[in-house]
């Protein structure tokens, strides 16, 4: 008899923003007229720029003419995608990071979530906490995360690193010694971000207790501070320690288009194994390839248009933030997070829980957030904010929150 996955069945309710999505449907239901502004899912809101709109049109009609049609695409990618993304977001910034040690996928979010597939699951990870759900869960589902203390809401395999408002909201080296580290930074859910001589401290430590870093750097475009990496191969030793995630679906607005993509250098091994060519082996059995339209999108990026035209949605996306980072902060709310990151991490009033101030909004104001707790332990009595909206709902949900009688 078929047996299912009991990895699976460990998982606590489902996902975080299905959950969100759930209870916002079932209020909309009963609650017909409300008009809700959501700031919880970090989904964007202004169309793609212009000049990425043009070479999408471009390469339509390529796929349309037999001398220009393309069909799969390489494994790890066309080359003059990987080409601009090394030249422009690496050794621009003086990193060596070479063109095929770059894999473009269809997303972070599934690259975060398979890469754990090369690894064997006796490896111990280590997570911030609070932390973006798919790092612990894809490990759950692997069964390499243990069994569920729901009195503690933590796995008993898992190395959890708190990151609260006593340390800055940036992790410690852990007591315990971890063969898996994932780092974002800047950091979903409570926007905080570390420096480049903090960052040099964990490539440090995985070089020397033999870990691999696996650092998520998909917010880097709203970095604004210079100290702030945006790449961990800023650091000295981290083509032997670590793999960066890094996707077009926040700087260029690809959430409905899709893309990413995963670098990892040829001298980071397990043991005596190349991870590249495990990664490498991985993708070509089981990924086909960002579209051809897509990956054109994704160079278009670098364009000098593209770059001035993302350049201001950022900055358009950071003046949500500051708003909503403002008037919180005024309105007496504890707040942080919104300096080099479009989220905003809110300190729950009146001693309320993260899931009680989520459904206190929802039904006294209609504005939607996500609750901290949804992220982990330590995200208890937080509340996450996007700032992806637009800046009139942005506004509204501000005075809304502000008028709530809190």
């Amino acid at each position: 008899m078929v047996k299912a996955n009991g990895n699976y069945l460990k998982l606590p309710g489902s996902y975080l923003f299905s959950t969100i999505g759930k209870k916002v449907r079932e209020y909309s239901a009963a609650n017909p007229e409300a008009k809700i502004i959501r700031l919880g899912i970090g989904d964007v809101t202004q169309p793609i720029a212009p000049a990425i709109i043009e070479a999408m049109h471009k390469a339509v009609d390529e796929m349309g003419n037999a001398e220009t049609f393309k069909g799969y695409a390489p494994d790890l990618g066309y080359e003059f995608l990987r080409n601009t993304i090394a030249e422009n977001d690496y050794k621009a910034r003086g990193c060596n990071i070479e063109a095929d040690e770059i894999f473009v996928s269809d997303g972070a979010k599934c690259d975060c979530s398979n890469i754990q597939e090369i690894f064997s699951l006796d490896n111990k990870i280590a997570v911030c906490d609070p932390v973006y759900p798919v790092y612990v869960d894809s490990n759950v589902m692997a069964g390499r995360a243990g069994d569920y203390n729901a009195k503690t809401e933590t796995w008993s395999d898992v190395i959890y690193m708190p990151c609260t408002a006593d340390n800055g909201f940036a992790p410690q080296i852990p007591d315990k010694t971890p063969d898996l580290i994932y780092l974002c930074f800047p950091n979903n859910p409570t926007g905080a971000t570390i420096t480049k001589a903090q960052l040099q401290e964990w490539v440090d430590y995985a070089n020397k207790v033999g870990a691999v870093i696996l650092y998520d750097a998909a917010y880097e475009a709203y970095i604004s501070e210079e100290n702030v990496p945006h790449s961990i191969y800023e650091c000295e030793g981290a083509r032997t320690c670590a793999i960066e995630f890094r996707s077009f679906s926040k700087n260029a607005g690809f959430t409905g288009v899709r893309l990413g993509f995963t670098v990892i250098p040829k001298e980071l091994k397990a043991g005596d194994v190349a991870l590249h060519g495990l990664w490498a082996r991985r993708h070509g059995t089981k990924y086909n390839g960002a579209p051809y339209i897509i990956q054109r999108a994704g160079e278009a990026v670098y364009s000098a248009a593209g770059k001035e035209q993302l350049k201001a949605q950022v900055a358009y996306y950071m003046n949500n933030a500051k708003y909503i980072y403002e008037g919180l902060k005024g309105a007496g709310f504890t707040v942080s997070g919104g300096v080099n990151a479009p989220y905003i991490w809110l300190k729950t009033p009146n001693n309320m829980t993260s899931w009680e101030f989520f459904d206190y909004l929802l039904e006294k104001v209609q504005v939607v957030g996500t609750p901290g707790a949804g992220f982990g332990p330590s995200g208890e009595g937080y509340f996450r904010l996007t700032a992806f909206g637009t800046y009139e709902n942005t506004v509204a949900a501000v005075d809304r929150i502000k008028n709530a009688g809190l």
